[in-house]
Order: C-alpha cells, then structure tokens, then sequence
C-alpha cells in the first residue's frame, strides 16, 4: 500500500512541478537559475522514497565557476535525488530521448537542459562545442554524467571524453561530483530508504594541462571511483558490483 501511494504522490508532484516550469520560463524564459529552481522542486521528492541527502561541497565553490561539473549516473532515482546537488547558474546535458518522458521531459527540455543525441557522432561533437560556447556566452555550469549511461550497481563505468572536451573548449575547470551507491537502496514498501551523500571534490583545471583529454578522464575517473567507495561504506550501502572498471 506505501508502494502505491508513493508513486501516486511522485506522480502528482512530477505533474505539479512540470506545470510550475511552464509558467515559470514563459515569464523569464533567458533565466539562468529555471534549471536550478526546477531541480530543487524535483529533490524535495526524494523524501516521499524516504531518502535523505547530503550534499556537501568544498567552501567558496559557490562562489566561482563557471564549471563543468561530472557526475556518476546510477539509476532512475538520479533525477529525485542527484538534483539536489545542482548549483545555481547550471543545466545539464541529457539524453535526447528524456523528451519523450512524459511532463519531465518537456521540463527538462523548457529549462535550459541540453539534449543530446548520443546515436549520432557527428550531432554529438556539434553539441560539444555548442555546450562549450554556451558556457562562454552565457557564464553558466554544465552538468554531465561522463559514464554515458546508468551504471545500475555494477561501479564507476569507463568515461567518455565529451565532457572534458567541452571543459577544454569552454576554458572552465572540471568539478567531480561523486553520490554514494543507491543500488537496490530503496524498498517502496519500507518506510527509511536511509542516507545519500553527494559530495563535491576540489576544481580541476584542464584549460593548460599538457596531459590528453583521455588521460584527465582516466585519472578524475580513478578519483571519483575512490571517493565514491569511501561515501558508499559511510552510509552503510557499499558498492558490491565491479567497481574496478577503468576508463579505457
């Protein structure tokens, strides 16, 4: 009976929030904190899956920027609970079929998010260096999720390079975000789903580094892959799957 009336009450506050978002662009639709306002309405939702979150952040990073910020992608609760982490002035970077998503898509795409069409290289490497120009024009954050797709309890999966290559491009530092496991975390029947962690590592400036785009994400993948076993053991929810997988 919890199960049924938390998808109803996630259903409802999706639909609400959706509606909100509509009014809320259409009278400034060139704002750039809609994403922010949406996704901190959206994470309010992680308390009806009985979830408390987190966040913690190195002091004065609010305050610079702008970044690209990456993000390991674990599952669909992602977009109840990993919003609470976005920080003001940023949109993320999502799959081009979340639009079909019915209300969450739209809002997502009314925002200011960007969609991107992973099936077609040469669109994606345009979306790059649009992201990129956006950063510049607009003085606004990016959010990414570098593994490209949900890991689903199975660790850090291999990054891609379009993130770092948009840092590269924009002229902005890289900020790892790392969210401890949620795997099988949460019971729709249990009334405690239990504790998160999303946790912002220090700004790692790639615009002078001699090192290859390949070579940064192979070593901030390492870096998050550590932290994020670290988190995951404190909330008593520790990775379990292949967590040993290496970008490659």
């Amino acid at each position: 009976m919890l199960a049924v009336v938390r998808i109803f009450l996630v259903f409802i506050g999706l639909l609400l929030i959706s509606l909100f978002s509509f009014f809320l662009c259409a009278f400034r639709p060139t704002n750039r904190n809609n994403a922010y306002v949406c996704a901190m309405l959206i994470s309010r939702l992680a308390k009806v899956f009985g979830i408390t979150v987190e966040i913690r952040k190195p002091k004065g990073l609010e305050d610079k920027g702008p970044f690209v910020y990456v993000a390991n992608h674990q599952n669909s609760l992602d977009i109840f609970t990993v919003s609470a982490g976005l920080p003001k002035r940023t949109v993320s970077v999502g799959k081009k079929s979340l639009r079909l998503i019915p209300f969450f898509g739209q809002m997502y795409w009314f925002t200011g998010n960007i969609l991107l069409d992973r099936n077609n290289r040469s669109r994606a490497h345009g979306t790059i260096a649009m992201t990129a120009d956006r950063v510049k024009q607009r003085n606004i954050s990016v959010w990414l999720f570098p593994e490209g797709t949900r890991s689903y309890g199975r660790g850090l999966l291999p990054f891609k390079t379009g993130a770092f290559h948009t840092a590269k491009q924009a002229h902005v530092p890289i900020v790892p975000v790392c969210v401890s496991n949620t795997h099988d975390m949460v019971n729709l029947n249990r009334w405690n789903n239990g504790k998160m962690i999303i946790e912002f590592l220090a700004p790692i400036e790639i615009e002078h580094s001699d090192k290859s785009v390949r070579v940064l994400a192979n070593e901030t993948h390492q870096l998050m892959h550590d932290k994020i076993i670290e988190l995951s053991e404190e909330v008593g929810n520790p990775l379990v799957g292949d967590v040993t997988a290496e970008a490659g």
